[in-house]
């Protein structure tokens, strides 16, 4: 199953690639067209091409990958960038625009990304800012992306020690799901997307939770089961931004668990240890705190506690921050909160959660309680 959705009567798309039509990896030295290259030379085959890759993806993916792309597009560019937290900047940005510059692209020329979230946001900024609109095509290569980030619109860079401090919105016109790129996850990255699946879970009811609960299917990678998971998140995420894009209403429930995992995020990033905790265990963490916030230790805490102690996921930052000073860290998590671009005025502002499905967006006004659940969940 694909799936078409609108925003402002533009079309988008996600396609699903299993074994026979995704991006193909075996030992011939000729790989079959993969449905990617097929589709974007049936409907692009005169327009110039940048691929950029994120260097660490497994070489399997990335060789027969653009073997097919260069037969399609024999004069496609290609541009390798580091993944990491800590280069999603603007200097990573403009290397990717001058690219654009240097090559002379006009605005029906593409550009193809791989990569986690750091490599479709920075993509996706360069493609809104280049000619005022680019088309982006985007292949997500972590669980985090794949589940989430990969749609939506946001993109950004980091600026100042601010998460996604700026960007725009601007969407990938398709996306690729490959089972390839899932079966070869390692496997702590392929646990980090099941926060943002637990997100979906709770702001929307649905059987997320019920499917999570399969760790088996989950855990072997079954394409077929993922598939309808991985459909339930992004269909859930298209329902609250479809008719929200610039993020006035709805679609900040979306940022269920973000104000305080960004918070962690910032605290973290550091050079010596930026990618300790992925985004998706912060989210976990963060969606834990913003329920004790609202409602202590309810029943929705301890289901999401359970699910992520299920998964060997973390839900306090205990295995993380060895021989650190804690008082200096609570402070940072705490300073940090406050730098969340959803605050209006000076407080910060997180999603309530009344029960599964039932949402709303209110300020952080007592202190006190923030600095309370910091001490409490997060340590």
């Amino acid at each position: 199953m694909n799936i078409n959705y609108f925003v402002n009567k533009l079309k988008y798309s996600i396609e699903f690639c299993p074994d026979k039509e995704g991006i193909k990896i075996n030992s011939k030295k000729k790989s079959s067209y993969t449905s990617i290259a097929k589709d974007l030379k049936k409907k692009y085959s005169d327009q110039k091409v940048l691929f950029v890759a994120d260097s660490n993806i497994d070489k399997k993916i990335t060789k027969y990958l653009i073997h097919d792309l260069r037969i399609s597009f024999p004069k496609i560019n290609i541009l390798y960038i580091q993944g990491e937290k800590k280069n999603k900047n603007i200097k990573v940005l403009f290397e990717i625009l001058d690219k654009f510059f240097d090559k002379r692209f006009i605005k029906k020329s593409i550009l193809i990304s791989m990569g986690g979230g750091v490599v479709g946001d920075v993509c996706g900024l360069a493609s809104s800012l280049y000619l005022r609109g680019l088309m982006h095509f985007h292949i997500p290569t972590t669980m985090t992306s794949i589940i989430d980030s990969c749609i939506g619109g946001k993109t950004g860079i980091n600026y100042k020690g601010a998460i996604n401090s700026i960007g725009t919105y601007y969407h990938p016109k398709k996306v690729y799901i490959s089972k390839n790129i899932i079966d070869l996850l390692p496997h702590r990255e392929y646990l980090a997307g099941i926060p943002e699946i637990i997100k979906c879970g709770l702001i929307k009811n649905n059987p997320i939770l019920k499917m999570l609960q399969n760790k088996k299917n989950y855990l072997k990678k079954d394409f077929n089961f993922l598939s309808k998971v991985i459909q339930h998140t992004l269909l859930t995420k298209i329902h609250f931004f479809k008719n929200d894009f610039y993020e006035e209403g709805k679609r900040l429930n979306l940022n269920f668990g973000h104000t305080f995992a960004h918070a962690i995020e910032m605290a973290l990033d550091k050079k010596d240890r930026a990618d300790k905790i992925r985004h998706g265990e912060a989210v976990g963490i963060g969606i834990l705190c913003e329920i004790f916030y609202a409602n202590g230790k309810n029943k929705d805490f301890y289901l999401t506690k359970a699910l992520l102690e299920n998964y060997n996921l973390p839900t306090n930052l205990k295995g993380f921050v060895k021989n650190e000073n804690m008082n200096t860290l609570k402070k940072k998590i705490f300073k940090n909160i406050f730098l969340d671009k959803k605050r209006i005025n000076k407080y910060p502002r997180y999603v309530y959660l009344k029960n599964a499905g039932k949402t709303k967006i209110i300020e952080m006004k007592d202190f006190e309680k923030i600095k309370r659940t910091i001490e409490k969940i997060i340590f």
